[in-house]
């Protein structure tokens, strides 16, 4: 088996690590918002990346209600895909001198993370389905329509002025 999956034999096995891959994820991304949220100019996405801030936060309590009903202690696991996109983000932040190029960089940036998010939350509710952890998807669920409300605000927020100003 591969560097992350010697542990992985069974679908549940796979469910909790991709439970601890989210849960990691989430933590960095609390880890990162604050800066994000410093170097932006923009007054709606400053107010937008605190509230997913916040949002983040309340994710991070549902993942450790979805933990404890399986059974298992909240606990992440090292998540090369995010860390490589929160690395992306601040070595492309680091770049860019124009604060409204700056402020697109950054939305793109968060979408990114969004995205990732998106499909690990699919995936995990779709496997607590089949595993009868209705529950549990519930709680996931939750956690999956914040982000695509999130990904739906940032692109609304590019559309309407952020891509202009930056042009």
């Amino acid at each position: 088996m591969g560097l992350f999956s010697a542990d992985i034999k069974t679908l549940d096995d796979l469910y909790v690590h991709t439970l601890q891959d989210i849960y990691y994820a989430e933590n960095q991304i609390t880890k990162a918002l604050p800066k994000m949220i410093y170097k932006t100019t923009d007054a709606q996405l400053k107010q937008g990346f605190a509230m997913h801030l916040r949002e983040t936060e309340g994710q991070i309590k549902r993942l450790e209600q979805v933990f404890k009903l399986h059974g298992h202690s909240p606990k992440g696991v090292d998540c090369p895909a995010i860390d490589g996109i929160i690395k992306e983000a601040n070595e492309l932040a680091g770049d860019i001198d124009d604060k409204e190029v700056l402020d697109a960089a950054l939305i793109a940036s968060a979408q990114a993370v969004e995205h990732y998010e998106i499909t690990r939350y699919g995936t995990l509710i779709a496997w607590a389905k089949q595993l009868g952890r209705a529950d549990c998807a519930a709680l996931l669920q939750q956690n999956l329509d914040e982000e695509y409300a999130t990904d739906k605000k940032l692109t609304a927020m590019v559309e309407s002025k952020v891509n202009a100003k930056a042009a």
